[in-house]
């Protein structure tokens, strides 16, 4: 009997008087009975790597992987060969998978487009669910995502591993304490130099893909030649553009650090600029502005085909306050200020510990997101809490929602700093969900 399990009979029986789960003697955090088994949903990137930290983890195993490209397969097959003696079982269809009572939590790395609805359909299964950003693909679904987490008692984190580095937590911790005076402004950037994906031809499905399950709730689309593996990003049918890939990180970290929840006002200019015309529907150039209760506002530039970078990085986030400025070139790493420009604190990123979070001398990216991997296994055990709820991942999805609403509308957007509903816009509110496949509207 798993230790979580074992709570729940326990607690039931009566079982008090100061011996907790968290003390039993036999039951220690890495004791057999206690292992954590994952299924990993999307192996073919991203996935493939949460694959790999979550294999790594101290008693951890991923016990399943769920894709439906033979390819992709593959690769997560290989990767986890050299990490873990039993390979794992592989299972095309998510709802199959999700009637498997063998193992606890769900990763989901696909197509933004199955983010929630996979997670909303895990939790309901029972299972706890760790989502790669952005965690929706529009508003209604993230709303639906947190509920589902609140309904069935399941623990959802996001992707935003930033928020378990430590000298980010440090940053957080230092702004809030004053010491940059109160913080009024934030400014975000991310650029890449991505090439043109041409106009894609209308060919026959390949035999290794099953393209009826990847476009799973997503009304269906006949199949061409530039959309799989990765250049479904810049459709708005499955992808969510540059905001969602990318912003998510930077725009989370201010959102942390200046304390801000829902925004007010939600401007947006940009387009699909770089390259003659093609399929790319989503901008390639966008500058968007929030504006928040209390006179704070932030700003996020994203150029996805310009490689020059703000600020000495290609991606990063700057935090302004009435006394100073902190500094983050993306990485973990930041410097703090004054109102002179002079330097009074510069932390750098630390190379990882000896023994890292998995267990090995490990690259820096691998410790990093570890971390977040680790909090999240941790907390399935009840020896931590999340680092970033998935109500906090859902706000910060939100930003980017919004502004992708407001370019596609071409409107200013006002919202409610309550919920972040749009105001007195029905055209642009139209944007708040989308249509389904028929059977495949998520449900909590």
């Amino acid at each position: 009997m798993k230790r979580r399990d074992f709570v729940k009979t326990g607690a039931a029986a009566g079982l008090s008087a100061g011996l907790t789960y968290l003390n039993f003697p036999v039951f220690g955090k890495n004791a057999p009975s206690n292992k954590i088994v994952v299924g990993v949903m999307g192996v073919n990137a991203r996935g493939n790597w949460l694959a790999q930290l979550a294999a790594k983890q101290p008693n951890a195993e991923v016990g399943y992987i769920c894709d439906v490209e033979d390819g992709a397969v593959a690769k997560g097959l290989k990767a986890l060969s050299g990490i873990q003696s039993k390979a794992p079982t592989v299972e095309k269809d998510i709802r199959k998978l999700l009637q498997r009572k063998d193992f606890d939590a769900l990763m989901v790395a696909t197509p933004d487009h199955w983010h929630a609805p996979a997670g909303i359909m895990a939790a309901t299964a029972g299972k706890h669910v760790y989502v790669e950003k952005p965690c929706a693909h529009n508003p209604r679904e993230g709303e639906l995502l947190v509920a589902a987490g609140a309904r069935y008692g399941r623990h959802i984190q996001m992707g935003n591993q930033r928020r378990s580095w430590p000298n980010m937590q440090q940053a957080a911790a230092e702004i809030k304490a004053g010491v940059i005076g109160e913080v009024y402004y934030g400014r975000a950037w991310y650029v890449n130099n991505r090439k043109p994906i041409g106009v894609g031809k209308k060919i026959a499905v390949p035999a290794t893909l099953n393209w009826d399950l990847w476009q799973g709730p997503a009304p269906r689309r006949d199949f061409k030649d530039n959309i799989v593996h990765y250049d479904w990003h810049w459709r708005w049918h499955w992808g969510t553009g540059e905001t969602c890939n990318n912003a998510t990180h930077e725009l989370d970290c201010l959102r942390w650090m200046m304390n801000l929840g829902y925004p007010t006002k939600v401007t947006s200019a940009g387009g699909r600029y770089a390259y003659p015309p093609d399929d790319w529907e989503t901008p390639d150039t966008q500058t968007v502005n929030f504006e928040f209760e209390g006179g704070k506002s932030v700003s996020w530039e994203g150029r996805s085909c310009h490689p020059f970078p703000l600020e000495g990085s290609g991606r990063g986030f700057a935090v302004f306050g009435s006394k100073g400025a902190l500094y983050c070139n993306g990485s973990d790493a930041y410097k703090i200020v004054d109102n002179d420009n002079k330097t009074i604190k510069e932390v750098k990123q630390q190379d990882p510990p000896s023994r890292s979070v998995t267990n090995t001398v490990s690259p820096a990216g691998e410790y990093l997101d570890g971390l977040h991997i680790q909090n999240f296994l941790d907390t399935i055990r009840g020896n931590a809490k999340l680092n970033s709820e998935i109500s906090e991942g859902y706000r910060s999805t939100l930003l980017c929602l919004l502004a992708n609403i407001a370019q596609r509308t071409g409107r200013v957007l006002h919202t409610d700093p309550a919920n972040g509903h749009i105001l007195a816009d029905a055209a642009a509110m139209k944007l708040w969900s989308r249509d389904y496949e028929n059977g495949w509207a998520p449900k909590v």
